[in-house]
């Protein structure tokens, strides 16, 4: 379950609620009694630090496409070789 802070727009009380995602969001302010009682914005509970995450996990290869190799009129080549032996 998320944890929301509330604010009040009246009097600036602060608190922060556990609820579940689908619960009504509060409206009266637990100090004052107002219904000035909100969501504030705030800033995400977590980070994502480090060099090795997005690199190793998620980045995937150049999204340029590479140009199609011509079809080669040489002798073929044999299975497994790279065109780096005596064959070429």
């Amino acid at each position: 379950m998320p944890i929301y802070e509330y604010r009040c727009a009246d009097c600036g009380f602060q608190k922060d609620v556990l609820q579940k995602v689908s619960d009504a969001p509060l409206t009266t302010c637990p100090s004052c009694g107002h219904e000035a009682f909100g969501k504030a914005l705030t800033a995400a509970g977590f980070q994502l630090k480090g060099s090795g995450w997005y690199a190793t996990d998620f980045k995937g290869g150049s999204t340029s496409a590479k140009p199609a190799e011509t079809a080669s009129t040489d002798t073929p080549k044999a299975a497994g070789c790279g065109g780096n032996c005596a064959c070429h």
